[in-house]
Order: C-alpha cells, then sequence, then structure tokens
C-alpha cells in the first residue's frame, strides 16, 4: 500500500542520495578546484543543486504529490567544509582529496538525517495523499485497525 510506499522510499532516497549525492559534490568540487584554484567552487555548486532541487520538489508537488514528498537535500554545510579544507590545505592535493572527501562523506548524511527528522510520519502522508498515479477505483481505504481503543 501507501504506506510501504512512502516510507520504502523514504528511507531508500536517504541511503541512495546520500552515497550520490556527497560522491558527487565532492568528486565534482575537488576535480574542479584541484584544476581551477577556485576556492568556494563547492559551495556555488551546492547553491545551485538546492536550487535545482527545490524546483523538482514543486514539479512533484505540482503533479498532486504530497509537500513532503520529495526532500531537498542539506548540500551548502558539507560544501563549505570541503571549500575550507580546499582552503586550509591548497599546497596538498592529496589532502583535500582525502580530509575533504571524508569530511563530505561523514557530514552530508548527519545533515540530511536531521533534515528527514522533521518531515511528516509517512503514515499520516500514504492516507491523506494517496498515491495520485493509481486509478480511482483502487484507491486504498483506511484499515479499521484500534478502531476500539478509543
Amino acid at each position: 500500500g501507501d504506506y510501504i510506499f512512502y516510507t520504502d522510499w523514504q528511507w531508500t532516497s536517504f541511503v541512495v542520495f546520500s552515497v550520490s549525492q556527497s560522491t558527487m559534490l565532492a568528486v565534482g568540487a575537488v576535480y574542479y578546484m584541484l584544476f581551477t584554484g577556485v576556492p568556494g567552487t563547492a559551495t556555488y555548486y551546492a547553491t545551485i543543486m538546492t536550487i535545482y532541487t527545490w524546483v523538482a520538489k514543486g514539479a512533484w508537488f505540482a503533479l498532486g504529490y504530497p509537500y513532503d514528498f520529495i526532500v531537498v537535500s542539506v548540500w551548502i554545510p558539507s560544501a563549505m567544509l570541503l571549500d575550507l579544507t580546499y582552503w586550509a590545505t591548497r599546497r596538498n592535493k592529496h589532502a583535500v582529496i582525502i580530509i575533504g572527501g571524508t569530511l563530505v562523506g561523514l557530514s552530508f548524511p548527519l545533515f540530511n538525517m536531521v533534515n528527514l527528522l522533521l518531515v511528516r510520519d509517512p503514515l499520516e502522508i500514504a492516507f491523506k495523499y494517496p498515491r495520485p498515479t493509481l486509478p480511482a477505483y483502487m484507491t486504498p481505504i483506511e484499515p479499521q485497525v484500534g478502531k476500539f481503543y478509543n
């Protein structure tokens, strides 16, 4: 049902996006910084990705999904750590790769876990917003679990 749909996607998204987006941020920004020598690149990149994700969130919301369905990743603090590492270890390229990559890899999931704590209960969302892709005759009916507890 929808409860499984929302909770599974919430956890799967967290794990998959933590790995992929922290890797994308660390590898892409370090590569660009090392070859251009421009500090602040990671934060700039993170700002662009944040704006892009807000646009995607708006698009899914316009399609009828609940507002909490897309959780915008917290990119900027991890990117700032990467930029600070680059600034502190400018003369040692390997240090920025190892230290900066480690900081991003450890901080990105942490910031996003805090962000996910603010999302409404998936069970509540599943009952309020059945998946809009389902035809009307397949719309889930709330189970009568716990009706005698009142």
